[in-house]
């Protein structure tokens, strides 16, 4: 059984990572960043923005873009590109997950989700622990 003061300590030191990470951004409403880990070691990120090839611009008149990606879709269509699978692991997110990113995160296997900016919209989370994926809420201070 993992020691549960390591573990918060763990989760906060990821969840600092995946705010640095938001920095990559270049979304001006919202900056987010997400971490997959598993077996402590970090084996994907991500962070929002326009698909690859487009230009770094989130918004139009304030309003943001349809096609630009969440932190949580970055992160985990980056692994299905690489040879690591996200079975089992955790993700780290700046803000918690919409419905669209909670189905995701469902399909690909992560077993954890911890985030530590509440978004007013509760519907992402609500899926994640109706099926059965741990959710915790950590804030850390900005």
């Amino acid at each position: 059984m993992k020691d549960p003061k390591k573990q918060r300590a763990l989760d906060l030191r990821y969840l600092r990572m995946a705010q640095i990470w938001s920095e990559n951004s270049y979304c001006q409403r919202r900056q987010v960043g997400a971490l997959v880990v598993k077996d402590k070691m970090i084996i994907s990120d991500g962070y929002n923005g326009t698909p690859s090839g487009f230009e770094n611009v989130c918004e139009e008149d304030g309003v943001t873009k349809p096609y630009v990606l969440h932190a949580e879709a970055n992160a985990i269509t980056k692994i299905a590109r690489s040879g690591n699978n996200s079975d089992g692991s955790t993700l780290y997110v700046t803000d918690s997950p919409c419905i669209e990113c909670a189905k995701l995160i469902i399909q690909a296997g992560i077993k954890r989700v911890i985030y530590s900016r509440e978004y007013r919209l509760t519907d992402g989370i609500d899926l994640l622990r109706r099926a059965g994926i741990e959710v915790q809420y950590i804030p850390i201070e900005q």
